[in-house]
């Protein structure tokens, strides 16, 4: 669906709105790409099925254009993965497969996984998902023609690398930026000269921050991007408490992470668009951080 901008009462020089894609059908943004490779394949390659490689959110796009498309669908998924991610995933009529999260990491950078067959849709490293992705970027021109700059959560790299193909061609002034968890900030590192390989820290911000970049994602991302930032995980959660309270919004880690870089005055002034990723985050968990914790 096309989703709203709302924008987030701060009473700063910024004015700060908010890209909702917690209001998607699987609460994420990435039933775009998900459903734009799926819908798009043919029935010869999607003969056995589909499979991708995912934390959660893309899991659940994946199973639900495959219900769509009347077929099955396997989702490995890192051990430790949100519990209310997984019962997605399984009522949208996905297999689920836990691997140590090395193993997944692996199975995401090589695009492959042995222990099933079917039409391996990436989660970030494929161009009919990146376009898919992309739609945010043409929906906030559309909304909001005087944007200044555009903060994307980065996990793997998709969805800025979308989002900034479609803003960049048509409006290349404004400004784009990557946002990591400090946890786990390869793109930081690697926009500041730095290896772009970094000791990883899981977290609750569990759909964002990675140990090491996607290289083939990370060449076509750092083209189009102008910056990239890594925001501790206290501005995190204090960024997801205030888009509760302020606009009734609940946002999961990867959600909170472009608000709470506006907000830190990362991006400057004029119009900020926040993209918040997703919703799909454990009630338990989202109840500790509204009541001041940082998880």
């Amino acid at each position: 669906m096309r989703t709203p901008l709302v924008p987030l009462d701060t009473g700063g020089e910024a004015r700060i709105y908010l890209k909702l894609e917690t209001l998607q059908p699987v609460n994420s943004f990435k039933i775009r790409g998900a459903g734009n490779a799926i819908l798009q394949a043919t029935t010869e390659e999607l003969a056995d099925g589909v499979v991708t490689a995912s934390a959660g959110n893309m899991a659940q796009g994946v199973a639900y254009a495959a219900r769509l498309r009347g077929v099955p669908a396997t989702i490995v998924v890192p051990e430790g993965a949100p519990n209310t991610k997984i019962a997605a995933i399984e009522r949208f009529g996905g297999r689920v497969v836990a691997l140590p999260y090395d193993e997944w990491w692996r199975v995401l950078v090589e695009g492959h996984f042995d222990g099933a067959d079917g039409l391996f849709v990436h989660p970030v490293d494929n161009v009919r998902v990146m376009a898919g992705n992309g739609t945010i970027g043409l929906e906030i021109l559309e909304d909001l023609p005087d944007v200044a700059a555009i903060l994307v959560p980065y996990g793997g790299g998709g969805l800025i690398s979308g989002i900034a193909s479609a803003v960049k061609a048509s409006r290349p002034e404004v400004q784009m930026y990557a946002v990591e968890p400090a946890t786990g900030a390869p793109a930081a590192s690697a926009f500041a000269g730095g290896p772009g390989e970094v000791d990883y820290v899981r977290s609750f911000v569990d759909g964002a921050g990675s140990r090491s970049l996607i290289p083939g994602v990370w060449a076509h991302a750092h083209d189009l991007i102008d910056g990239a930032f890594a925001m501790s995980l206290d501005d995190v959660a204090a960024a997801i408490r205030l888009i509760a309270e302020r606009a009734r919004v609940i946002a999961e880690g990867a959600g909170g992470l472009a608000a709470a870089a506006a907000l830190a005055g990362k991006a400057g002034t004029g119009e900020i668009v926040c993209v918040v990723s997703g919703g799909n985050i454990d009630p338990l968990l989202f109840a500790r951080i509204l009541e001041g914790e940082t998880p």
